[in-house]
């Protein structure tokens, strides 16, 4: 299969994590200038203003953090909490349904896990791609090498 991404590759939420991104850094850049332009404030006051921008920059870069890098032993997931590694034999299917927030993987051990990487929301089209690719690579893999769960 020539059309199968080369590995290792990155799956994220490009349009997403650069909205993010660039919310963080003028969300910082605004309340601190603003910390700083206004008069009567102590130094106290000051720094709770740009802590503030730190707490809400935090949360905007969780936001950024998914991710799904898959390689040639498997995959990892990142999630805004949680990291997750997966061996292509545990993944036995990619789904990505109308109207599904981002791709599911489900899994050998009957369970399914959201896959917070790829996301449709800003970018439907590259978010389909992205699974499908997926999808591809993982039937590829489980090809490949069968693994323990199939014989």
């Amino acid at each position: 299969m020539s059309d199968l991404p080369t590995l290792p590759v990155t799956f994220r939420p490009g349009r997403t994590r650069a909205v993010l991104l660039g919310a963080a850094i003028a969300i910082f850049v605004v309340i601190t200038t603003v910390a700083m332009l206004l008069k009567g404030l102590s130094p106290a006051e000051r720094l709770s203003f740009v802590v503030t921008a730190l707490l809400l920059d935090g949360v905007l870069l969780v936001l950024a953090r998914p991710k799904i890098v898959a390689d040639d032993s498997g995959v990892t997931v990142v999630n805004l909490a949680s990291r997750r590694r997966l061996e292509w034999a545990e993944i036995v299917r990619v789904n990505l349904r109308p109207g599904d927030p981002w791709v599911f993987l489900d899994l050998s051990d009957g369970t399914s896990l959201p896959a917070l990487g790829i996301q449709p929301g800003i970018a439907k089209q590259r978010a389909i791609a992205d699974a499908r690719a997926l999808r591809a690579l993982a039937e590829a893999r489980a090809t490949a090498d069968p693994g323990p769960h199939q014989g």
